[in-house]
């Protein structure tokens, strides 16, 4: 989140300071981007209007021109369209039919898939999908390359950097003091802050009440297992012939090059990992394909989501003159990312 409100502000001529432990590129596992897996649930989703609606589909958009922004920079954003969202109950496969009508009259084209034309896919989808809903204008971004490009355009543009942590903030005549923990005093216009479930404190401490909680999220690469018949004469034919990113009772299965998946993510609340929800979330909580059983695991990681508590996701507010809060995006911060950064350089731009 940081990283796209800094390069849309530079995009748009201001000077940027970005402040973030993470610039040495050491992997942070509280991190929320460490939880992440790109996919974007935009066409898909379940509402029709309100803001959560308008933030999607906005950031949808700017996504598309984004990349091809960055890409004409040079530097490459991994897209993969397509989003296949299965039901596994008679309710959730009529609220599917529901949304395929409601969209059909906002002009998306959005698709019924019957369970003949699931079976028809390979390898197998998990055990239990009566039917899905196919959306070809969502998909799969990589958030580490997308992470990579927002920062490597953005000091292309003159981004100035500070790898540190913050410990204080201070309003000050015209601006803001920012307190880092290596003692450093550094003296701001206005003030974007994106620091996930960190936030809280931080505002706590100049009397702003916003509570956050971190709900933890892991996340597995699978290697899948060559089906029986197969040669090396002919392609294999894996997940890489799906339409795209599968979703299933909230977990998400991306085709990878190479015969790979990724797998995820969990949701424990708090900051600690449990080794039985990692098994448990290869097992598709019992609804596994025998070849996803199969598969060699290797790498996993993780990472804290934002959580906002009694408030909905995200929490974006212009608390003080010069100050913005844009945090608490929860799950849906890759997604949200390109409306959030527009959403924070006109408020700054207003104050």
């Amino acid at each position: 989140m940081g990283r796209a409100c800094a390069w849309l502000l530079l995009q748009r001529g201001h000077r940027v300071l970005l402040i973030d432990p993470g610039l040495d590129g050491q992997r942070d596992p509280s991190s929320g981007s460490e939880a992440a897996l790109g996919v974007l649930m935009a066409q898909v989703f379940h509402r029709n209007s309100g803001r959560a609606w308008r933030l999607r589909q906005r950031s949808l958009e700017l996504w598309g021109q984004w990349r091809q922004q960055l890409q004409g920079q040079g530097w490459e954003l991994p897209w993969r369209p397509g989003l296949l969202l299965l039901a596994s109950t008679p309710e959730e496969l009529e609220r599917q039919r529901q949304l395929v009508a409601s969209r059909r009259q906002q002009g998306f084209a959005l698709e019924l898939w019957d369970q003949p034309r699931l079976d028809a896919l390979a390898p197998a989808l998990p055990i239990g999908a009566l039917g899905g809903l196919y959306s070809p204008a969502d998909g799969q971004l990589d958030p580490g390359p997308a992470l990579a490009a927002l920062l490597a355009d953005g000091l292309r543009l003159g981004l100035q950097t500070c790898c540190d942590r913050v410990e204080r903030l201070e309003q000050r005549p015209g601006g803001w003091s920012v307190h880092t923990r290596s003692g450093e005093l550094l003296k701001v216009d206005a003030l974007a802050l994106s620091a996930g479930v960190a936030s809280t404190a931080l505002l706590a401490d100049i009397g702003h009440q916003v509570p956050m909680e971190p709900v933890l999220g892991q996340a597995l690469e699978l290697e899948l297992p060559l089906p029986t018949n197969w040669n090396s004469a002919r392609p294999w034919p894996g997940a890489l012939s799906w339409p795209g990113a599968v979703v299933w009772q909230g977990l998400n299965l991306v085709p990878r090059a190479s015969c790979k998946l990724w797998l995820g993510a969990t949701l424990e609340p708090g900051d600690q990992a449990y080794p039985a929800a990692l098994a448990n979330l290869q097992q598709l909580g019992g609804a596994a394909p025998g070849w996803l059983q199969q598969a060699t695991v290797v790498r996993q990681w993780q990472g804290h989501r934002p959580h906002p508590i009694g408030r909905p996701a995200p929490l974006l507010e212009q608390l003080e003159s010069g100050l913005v809060l844009a945090s608490g995006h929860y799950r849906n911060g890759v997604l949200l990312a390109p409306a959030t950064a527009e959403w924070v350089a006109d408020q700054l731009e207003l104050s």
